[in-house]
């Protein structure tokens, strides 16, 4: 059987991981790659993957790749306060985090950037920048 793709499996771990983080889920209605209908699911906030960046980091035998990850929540609730909670939660659940690939191996993980951002729309908008690096089988 051929390994998995570096880039499904590294998005399986993280919405696994942030799908079992109790303090995530507290707040969170959900977390999806597809947002559905209604995607809050009884709550005021949920997660959504963003644009994802790789870039080679090949070293002497070895298949590096970093891959730098956007991760979107998205809050109804009045004032940004939920929406840092649920960021800070999300950094908490992924960063510098001993999480393990099957088929690829994750040597780092770890949050780069987080970010608040009021929307027009009245939606509070936190992103969570996390960058991975791989190792890839030869």
């Amino acid at each position: 059987m051929a390994p998995v793709d570096s880039l499904e499996e590294l998005q399986r771990l993280l919405y696994a991981t942030l799908k079992a983080d109790t303090a995530v889920m507290a707040i969170a209605g959900g977390v999806y790659d597809n947002v559905p209908t209604n995607p809050y699911a009884g709550k005021t906030a949920y997660i959504s993957f963003g644009p994802v960046d790789t870039n080679e980091d090949d070293a002497e035998c070895i298949n590096g790749l970093t891959i730098t990850v956007q991760i979107d929540i998205w809050s109804s609730a009045v004032g940004a306060v939920e929406t840092k909670k649920l960021v800070g939660a999300v950094r908490k659940a992924l960063h510098r985090k001993a999480l393990t690939l099957t088929d690829n191996a994750l040597v780092d993980i770890w949050v780069t950037v987080t970010r608040i951002i009021p929307d027009p729309a009245g939606i509070d908008h936190g992103i969570v920048t996390v960058s991975c690096m791989i190792e890839e089988p030869a």
